[in-house]
């Protein structure tokens, strides 16, 4: 004897579409963008305005002309993939480099793969991470924020607080004086050096709340990302405070924020079902803090999200739903 497994019928269509959730995302990510033209410039601009141009020009020829498909550049993915990969990279950029990011994104992470919700890799951070690789010096050294007037040309560089951290601990500097100097508010606020992405916590923050209340991602990935964040990192500091960073401290620099409410929430590229997306989540975050703490680079939130992308269909496997009419056996 057998009993039926009763589940949604799979027609249920909700109102949300691919096009109002990627424009939903831009809407989100407006306020830190608007942030990092005021910070840094115009150069965050020029970087931003060639990052998006350049990702919708492969996107339109690859589907036109490779992929024989009738292009649809304005669902707002292509646009997605590149403002998130100007926000992945210093305001000072040389503009030919985004642009064989954006190629690299859009047309060997993305389109490859046949396009929209096929790839299994987050595109942006696939161009980001190639250009880290291909260009470390000018992917590593980052403009200060303008202290003055905010739209001008020149701009002064310098290492993140992340960056200093790192090298200090090299030269057998403790954590307690390497941070002294750092004040947590203005890494909350925007007033710091870094990637566009990273200009403000808060207004990253406010961002995920938003796409949290308009129902575009879930809070389980950032829930598990920030949470195992603040564990992994939190027993570190207990366990050695002159070795190892606050938990705070590892919140509100580098790309965190960024990455738990708009790379690592990719519905494409993360898991379909809730406990998937808690493992995801919680691998991300303990991953990140792994690199940050013992790699080479200062930075692991790119590495940690990708490598997690490609533990993504086991997790699928792993956590499948009922099929809908299923028999189970009666035990």
């Amino acid at each position: 004897m057998g009993l039926l497994t009763v589940s949604g019928s799979p027609h249920i269509h909700g109102g949300l579409s691919v096009k109002k959730l990627m424009w939903g995302v831009v809407i989100a990510m407006m306020p830190a963008m608007l942030a990092s033209f005021y910070y840094f410039g115009l150069g965050a601009i020029r970087i931003t305005l060639v990052a998006v141009i350049s990702a919708v020009f492969f996107e339109y020829v690859i589907t036109k002309f490779i992929l024989k498909q009738k292009p649809d550049i304005m669902d707002g993915s292509a646009i997605i993939t590149g403002i998130l990969l100007a926000f992945n990279v210093p305001s000072d950029l040389p503009l030919w480099m985004m642009i064989i990011g954006s190629l690299m994104a859009i047309g060997v992470a993305k389109m490859s793969f046949g396009g929209l919700g096929k790839n299994p890799f987050n595109p942006a951070l696939v161009g980001r991470v190639f250009l880290l690789i291909s260009f470390p010096a000018q992917m590593t050294v980052y403009p200060k924020v303008s202290e003055g007037f905010p739209m001008a040309l020149d701009a002064v560089s310098g290492p993140t607080p992340l960056g200093i951290v790192k090298e200090g601990l090299k030269n057998g500097d403790k954590i307690p004086e390497l941070i002294s100097h750092i004040d947590y508010s203005n890494l909350f606020f925007g007033q710091t050096g870094g990637s566009l992405g990273e200009v403000s916590a808060f207004l990253l923050l406010l961002g995920g709340i938003y796409m949290l209340i308009r129902k575009i991602i879930t809070w389980e990935i950032p829930v598990s990302f920030l949470g195992s964040v603040v564990v992994f990192s939190g027993i570190l500091w207990l366990y050695n405070p002159n070795q190892y960073a606050d938990p705070l401290f590892h919140l509100l620099t580098g790309g965190i924020m960024l990455g738990v409410f708009f790379m690592a929430t990719d519905m494409v590229t993360s898991p379909m079902t809730s406990k998937g997306q808690l493992i995801f989540g919680a691998g991300v975050g303990v991953i990140t803090i792994i690199i940050r703490i013992w790699g080479a680079y200062p930075e692991g939130v790119s590495f940690a999200i990708l490598l997690m992308n490609a533990v993504v269909p086991h997790l699928n496997n792993a956590f499948k739903p009922k099929r809908f009419g299923k028999e189970v056996k009666h035990v």
